[in-house]
Protein backbone atom coordinates (compact mmCIF):
# COMPACT_ATOMS: atom_id res chain seq x y z
CA UNK A 1 0.00 0.00 0.00
CA UNK A 2 1.27 3.31 -1.04
CA UNK A 3 0.94 5.84 1.76
CA UNK A 4 1.12 9.70 2.09
CA UNK A 5 1.82 11.79 4.84
CA UNK A 6 -0.18 14.87 5.01
CA UNK A 7 1.43 16.98 7.65
CA UNK A 8 5.74 16.58 8.13
CA UNK A 9 5.25 18.15 12.07
CA UNK A 10 6.80 16.64 15.09
CA UNK A 11 6.04 12.93 15.15
CA UNK A 12 6.22 12.77 10.98
CA UNK A 13 9.40 10.51 11.89
CA UNK A 14 7.48 7.97 13.66
CA UNK A 15 4.95 7.50 10.91
CA UNK A 16 7.92 7.48 8.28
CA UNK A 17 9.69 4.94 10.24
CA UNK A 18 6.62 3.10 10.72
CA UNK A 19 5.43 2.32 6.80
CA UNK A 20 9.33 1.19 6.45
CA UNK A 21 8.74 -1.55 9.24
CA UNK A 22 5.96 -3.69 7.82
CA UNK A 23 5.40 -5.38 5.32
CA UNK A 24 2.82 -4.74 2.46
CA UNK A 25 3.51 -0.83 3.32
CA UNK A 26 5.65 1.84 1.40
CA UNK A 27 5.87 5.72 2.09
CA UNK A 28 5.71 7.03 -0.85
CA UNK A 29 4.61 11.10 -0.57
CA UNK A 30 4.93 13.78 1.88
CA UNK A 31 3.27 16.90 1.88
CA UNK A 32 4.02 20.00 3.99
CA UNK A 33 3.16 23.68 2.93
CA UNK A 34 6.34 24.33 4.36
CA UNK A 35 8.38 22.57 2.28
CA UNK A 36 11.37 21.95 3.73
CA UNK A 37 9.78 20.10 6.31
CA UNK A 38 8.01 18.00 3.87
CA UNK A 39 11.80 17.21 2.37
CA UNK A 40 12.74 16.27 6.11
CA UNK A 41 10.83 13.81 6.41
CA UNK A 42 10.62 12.42 2.90
CA UNK A 43 14.37 11.75 3.56
CA UNK A 44 13.84 9.07 5.61
CA UNK A 45 11.77 7.46 2.98
CA UNK A 46 14.19 7.51 -0.15
CA UNK A 47 12.03 7.81 -3.40
CA UNK A 48 9.17 9.37 -1.65
CA UNK A 49 7.38 12.33 -3.62
CA UNK A 50 7.55 16.16 -1.83
CA UNK A 51 4.25 17.90 -1.88
CA UNK A 52 3.38 21.49 -0.43
CA UNK A 53 -0.62 21.25 -1.75
CA UNK A 54 -2.60 17.82 -0.33
CA UNK A 55 -4.99 18.02 -3.17
CA UNK A 56 -1.65 18.12 -5.75
CA UNK A 57 -0.78 14.75 -3.57
CA UNK A 58 -4.31 13.19 -4.46
CA UNK A 59 -4.60 14.45 -8.09
CA UNK A 60 -1.17 12.85 -8.65
CA UNK A 61 -2.28 9.47 -8.28
CA UNK A 62 0.94 8.36 -6.10
CA UNK A 63 -0.84 7.18 -3.12
CA UNK A 64 -3.21 4.39 -2.05
CA UNK A 65 -3.63 5.98 1.39
CA UNK A 66 -3.20 8.76 3.84
CA UNK A 67 -2.71 10.01 7.50
CA UNK A 68 -3.59 13.42 7.70
CA UNK A 69 -1.55 14.95 10.60
CA UNK A 70 -2.25 18.27 10.45
CA UNK A 71 -3.49 21.00 13.07
CA UNK A 72 -6.66 19.96 14.09
CA UNK A 73 -9.35 21.62 12.04
CA UNK A 74 -7.93 20.21 8.79
CA UNK A 75 -8.70 17.20 9.77
CA UNK A 76 -11.93 17.14 8.09
CA UNK A 77 -11.48 18.95 4.56
CA UNK A 78 -8.32 16.78 3.92
CA UNK A 79 -9.66 13.63 5.29
CA UNK A 80 -12.58 14.10 3.20
CA UNK A 81 -10.29 15.36 -0.25
CA UNK A 82 -8.83 11.97 0.13
CA UNK A 83 -12.05 9.86 0.99
CA UNK A 84 -13.73 11.49 -2.39
CA UNK A 85 -11.15 10.64 -4.62
CA UNK A 86 -11.06 6.72 -3.04
CA UNK A 87 -8.18 7.05 -0.76
CA UNK A 88 -8.09 5.09 2.73
CA UNK A 89 -7.75 7.40 5.60
CA UNK A 90 -5.69 7.28 8.94
CA UNK A 91 -6.33 10.36 10.97
CA UNK A 92 -4.72 11.71 14.02
CA UNK A 93 -6.25 12.63 17.48
CA UNK A 94 -8.39 14.78 18.31
CA UNK A 95 -10.65 13.46 15.00
CA UNK A 96 -11.80 16.83 14.35
CA UNK A 97 -12.79 20.33 16.65
CA UNK A 98 -16.57 19.42 16.54
CA UNK A 99 -18.83 16.49 16.26
CA UNK A 100 -20.55 17.63 13.30
CA UNK A 101 -16.87 17.48 11.83
CA UNK A 102 -16.15 13.81 13.48
CA UNK A 103 -19.66 12.91 11.29
CA UNK A 104 -18.87 14.42 8.02
CA UNK A 105 -15.32 12.54 8.15
CA UNK A 106 -17.25 8.99 9.15
CA UNK A 107 -19.93 9.49 6.54
CA UNK A 108 -17.61 10.98 3.10
CA UNK A 109 -15.53 7.49 3.82
CA UNK A 110 -18.04 5.43 4.48
CA UNK A 111 -20.16 6.48 1.01
CA UNK A 112 -16.70 6.56 -0.73
CA UNK A 113 -16.21 2.94 0.78
CA UNK A 114 -12.88 3.58 1.81
CA UNK A 115 -11.26 2.35 5.04
CA UNK A 116 -11.16 5.16 8.24
CA UNK A 117 -9.02 4.90 11.48
CA UNK A 118 -8.29 7.67 14.21
CA UNK A 119 -4.83 7.65 15.61
CA UNK A 120 -5.29 7.36 19.23
CA UNK A 121 -1.52 6.30 19.96
CA UNK A 122 -1.92 5.61 23.51
CA UNK A 123 -4.23 2.23 22.56
CA UNK A 124 -0.35 0.97 21.22
CA UNK A 125 1.97 2.21 23.42
CA UNK A 126 3.90 -0.68 25.09
CA UNK A 127 3.20 0.09 28.61
CA UNK A 128 -0.79 1.34 28.39
CA UNK A 129 -1.32 -1.92 26.64
CA UNK A 130 0.65 -4.33 29.05
CA UNK A 131 -1.31 -2.51 32.18
CA UNK A 132 -4.59 -2.95 29.46
CA UNK A 133 -3.93 -6.83 29.29
CA UNK A 134 -3.12 -7.11 32.65
CA UNK A 135 -6.66 -5.88 33.91
CA UNK A 136 -8.53 -7.69 30.87
CA UNK A 137 -6.48 -10.66 32.43
CA UNK A 138 -8.70 -10.80 35.63
CA UNK A 139 -5.90 -10.67 38.40
CA UNK A 140 -7.25 -7.30 39.17
CA UNK A 141 -10.89 -7.76 39.51
CA UNK A 142 -12.90 -4.98 38.07
CA UNK A 143 -11.95 -1.26 37.66
CA UNK A 144 -13.46 1.13 40.41
CA UNK A 145 -11.31 4.51 39.48
CA UNK A 146 -8.91 5.62 37.17
CA UNK A 147 -6.92 8.98 37.87
CA UNK A 148 -4.58 10.36 35.00
CA UNK A 149 -1.84 13.12 35.64
CA UNK A 150 -0.20 14.76 32.91
CA UNK A 151 2.49 17.62 32.61
CA UNK A 152 2.39 19.73 28.97
CA UNK A 153 4.18 23.13 28.43
CA UNK A 154 1.44 25.29 26.57
CA UNK A 155 3.58 28.76 27.59
CA UNK A 156 3.08 31.05 24.17
CA UNK A 157 6.34 30.12 22.32
CA UNK A 158 7.07 26.65 23.21
CA UNK A 159 5.16 25.06 20.49
CA UNK A 160 4.01 25.99 17.11
CA UNK A 161 1.57 29.04 16.91
CA UNK A 162 -1.25 27.06 15.54
CA UNK A 163 -1.58 25.55 19.24
CA UNK A 164 -2.59 28.43 20.38
CA UNK A 165 -5.31 29.55 17.94
CA UNK A 166 -8.97 28.23 19.45
CA UNK A 167 -10.01 28.56 15.35
CA UNK A 168 -7.11 26.05 14.29
CA UNK A 169 -6.55 23.90 17.27
CA UNK A 170 -10.14 23.99 18.80
CA UNK A 171 -8.95 24.99 22.23
CA UNK A 172 -5.54 24.63 24.26
CA UNK A 173 -4.13 21.60 26.40
CA UNK A 174 -7.99 20.03 26.78
CA UNK A 175 -8.32 19.90 23.18
CA UNK A 176 -4.36 18.58 22.51
CA UNK A 177 -3.07 16.54 25.50
CA UNK A 178 -6.45 16.05 26.74
CA UNK A 179 -7.87 13.82 23.88
CA UNK A 180 -4.81 11.56 25.01
CA UNK A 181 -6.25 11.30 28.83
CA UNK A 182 -9.95 11.02 28.07
CA UNK A 183 -9.09 8.64 24.96
CA UNK A 184 -6.71 6.51 27.65
CA UNK A 185 -9.47 6.71 30.91
CA UNK A 186 -12.22 5.78 28.72
CA UNK A 187 -10.62 2.64 27.19
CA UNK A 188 -9.25 1.49 30.73
CA UNK A 189 -12.73 2.65 32.14
CA UNK A 190 -14.79 0.57 29.96
CA UNK A 191 -17.85 2.45 29.13
CA UNK A 192 -18.96 6.11 27.90
CA UNK A 193 -19.42 9.11 30.10
CA UNK A 194 -22.31 10.51 31.61
CA UNK A 195 -21.81 13.57 33.05
CA UNK A 196 -18.47 15.75 33.15
CA UNK A 197 -17.58 18.62 35.42
CA UNK A 198 -14.24 20.35 34.31
CA UNK A 199 -12.50 23.23 35.17
CA UNK A 200 -9.85 25.31 33.19
CA UNK A 201 -6.89 28.10 33.88
CA UNK A 202 -5.46 30.39 31.00
CA UNK A 203 -2.23 31.25 32.31
CA UNK A 204 1.35 33.06 30.55
CA UNK A 205 -0.85 34.91 28.91
CA UNK A 206 -2.13 32.45 26.45
CA UNK A 207 -5.25 32.88 24.63
CA UNK A 208 -6.52 29.22 24.93
CA UNK A 209 -6.60 26.78 28.03
CA UNK A 210 -3.06 26.28 29.82
CA UNK A 211 -4.00 24.03 32.23
CA UNK A 212 -6.83 22.22 33.00
CA UNK A 213 -8.67 19.33 35.36
CA UNK A 214 -11.95 16.84 34.55
CA UNK A 215 -14.01 13.96 36.25
CA UNK A 216 -16.12 12.11 34.60
CA UNK A 217 -18.70 9.71 35.74
CA UNK A 218 -18.92 6.85 33.53
CA UNK A 219 -21.89 4.56 32.31
CA UNK A 220 -20.82 1.72 34.44
CA UNK A 221 -20.12 3.76 37.75
CA UNK A 222 -16.78 4.25 37.37
CA UNK A 223 -14.99 7.69 38.47
CA UNK A 224 -12.11 9.44 36.32
CA UNK A 225 -10.23 12.28 37.68
CA UNK A 226 -7.62 13.69 34.93
CA UNK A 227 -4.92 16.94 35.60
CA UNK A 228 -3.19 18.30 33.11
CA UNK A 229 -0.88 20.56 34.24
CA UNK A 230 1.51 23.20 32.39
CA UNK A 231 5.29 23.68 33.53
CA UNK A 232 5.24 22.45 36.60
CA UNK A 233 8.49 21.81 38.60
CA UNK A 234 8.52 18.06 37.70
CA UNK A 235 7.23 16.23 34.87
CA UNK A 236 4.15 13.59 34.86
CA UNK A 237 1.95 10.99 32.52
CA UNK A 238 1.05 8.52 35.21
CA UNK A 239 -2.33 6.45 34.47
CA UNK A 240 -3.38 4.58 37.62
CA UNK A 241 -6.23 2.26 37.64
CA UNK A 242 -7.55 1.42 40.71
CA UNK A 243 -9.39 -2.18 40.59
CA UNK A 244 -10.78 -4.16 43.07
CA UNK A 245 -7.91 -6.25 43.91
CA UNK A 246 -4.90 -3.76 43.04
CA UNK A 247 -3.91 -0.74 41.25
CA UNK A 248 -1.04 -0.38 37.93
CA UNK A 249 0.48 2.31 36.89
CA UNK A 250 1.57 3.04 33.52
CA UNK A 251 4.37 5.61 33.18
CA UNK A 252 6.22 5.94 29.47
CA UNK A 253 9.28 6.89 31.82
CA UNK A 254 8.91 4.50 34.59
CA UNK A 255 7.16 1.03 32.83
CA UNK A 256 3.98 -0.98 34.01
CA UNK A 257 3.72 -1.68 37.56
CA UNK A 258 1.17 -3.52 39.83
CA UNK A 259 0.49 -3.17 43.71
CA UNK A 260 -1.48 -6.24 44.92
CA UNK A 261 -1.52 -6.02 48.81
CA UNK A 262 1.37 -5.01 49.83
CA UNK A 263 3.84 -5.98 46.92
CA UNK A 264 4.64 -4.04 43.94
CA UNK A 265 5.99 -5.92 40.69
CA UNK A 266 7.25 -4.65 37.11
CA UNK A 267 4.78 -5.81 34.36
CA UNK A 268 7.00 -4.23 31.44
CA UNK A 269 9.99 -2.76 31.84
CA UNK A 270 10.09 0.70 29.71
CA UNK A 271 11.80 0.99 26.75
CA UNK A 272 13.53 3.69 24.25
CA UNK A 273 12.04 2.41 21.14
CA UNK A 274 8.18 2.22 22.93
CA UNK A 275 7.37 5.33 21.37
CA UNK A 276 7.88 4.23 17.42
CA UNK A 277 6.88 0.90 18.62
CA UNK A 278 3.32 2.18 19.24
CA UNK A 279 3.20 4.43 15.94
CA UNK A 280 4.16 1.23 13.96
CA UNK A 281 1.44 -1.11 15.56
CA UNK A 282 -0.83 1.97 14.95
CA UNK A 283 -0.09 1.91 11.32
CA UNK A 284 -0.55 -2.08 11.14
CA UNK A 285 -3.94 -1.71 12.99
CA UNK A 286 -4.85 0.90 9.80
CA UNK A 287 -3.56 -1.65 7.78
CA UNK A 288 -5.85 -4.59 8.90
CA UNK A 289 -8.45 -2.11 8.20
CA UNK A 290 -8.33 -1.41 4.68
CA UNK A 291 -8.32 -5.60 5.00
CA UNK A 292 -11.25 -5.81 6.17
CA UNK A 293 -10.30 -5.95 10.17
CA UNK A 294 -11.80 -4.13 13.23
CA UNK A 295 -10.15 -0.87 14.67
CA UNK A 296 -8.60 -0.81 17.74
CA UNK A 297 -9.88 2.40 18.30
CA UNK A 298 -14.03 2.29 17.07
CA UNK A 299 -14.84 5.63 15.52
CA UNK A 300 -17.68 6.25 18.38
CA UNK A 301 -14.99 5.95 20.83
CA UNK A 302 -13.07 8.91 18.81
CA UNK A 303 -15.81 11.02 18.59
CA UNK A 304 -16.58 10.63 21.69
CA UNK A 305 -13.38 11.93 22.90
CA UNK A 306 -14.36 15.03 21.15
CA UNK A 307 -17.51 15.48 22.75
CA UNK A 308 -16.27 15.13 26.04
CA UNK A 309 -13.67 18.30 25.18
CA UNK A 310 -16.29 19.99 24.06
CA UNK A 311 -18.31 19.60 27.10
CA UNK A 312 -15.53 20.06 29.39
CA UNK A 313 -15.13 23.56 28.04
CA UNK A 314 -19.01 24.34 29.16
CA UNK A 315 -18.30 22.85 32.10
CA UNK A 316 -15.96 25.18 33.12
CA UNK A 317 -17.34 27.93 31.48
CA UNK A 318 -20.94 27.44 33.69
CA UNK A 319 -19.07 25.99 36.67
CA UNK A 320 -21.34 23.13 36.75
CA UNK A 321 -21.46 19.72 35.75
CA UNK A 322 -22.61 19.20 31.79
CA UNK A 323 -24.68 16.08 31.11
CA UNK A 324 -23.23 13.76 28.24
CA UNK A 325 -25.79 12.94 25.17
CA UNK A 326 -26.57 8.98 24.62
CA UNK A 327 -24.57 7.36 21.82
CA UNK A 328 -26.86 8.01 18.71
CA UNK A 329 -28.61 5.41 17.24
CA UNK A 330 -27.55 5.45 13.78
CA UNK A 331 -24.18 5.05 15.75
CA UNK A 332 -24.62 2.07 17.42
Amino acid sequence: MRIGLIGAGAVAPFHVRAAAELAGAELTAVCDIDEASARRAADLAPGARVFTDHRRMIDAHAVDAVIVNTPHALHPPMAVDAAQAGLHVLVEKPMATSVEDCDRIAAACAAAGVALAVGHIQHHLPDKVAAHELIASGELGAVRLIRDNRSTDYRPGTRSPWFFSREVAGGGALFNIGAHCLDRSLWFGGARALEVSASVANRFGSPVETDGIVRLRLENGVGVAIAIVSDPPTRADTLAVVCERGTVEADPRAGTLVRIDGATRMVREPSPDDIQIGFTAQLADFLDVVHGGTPAVPLEHARHVVELILASYRSAQAGAATAVSPIPAATR
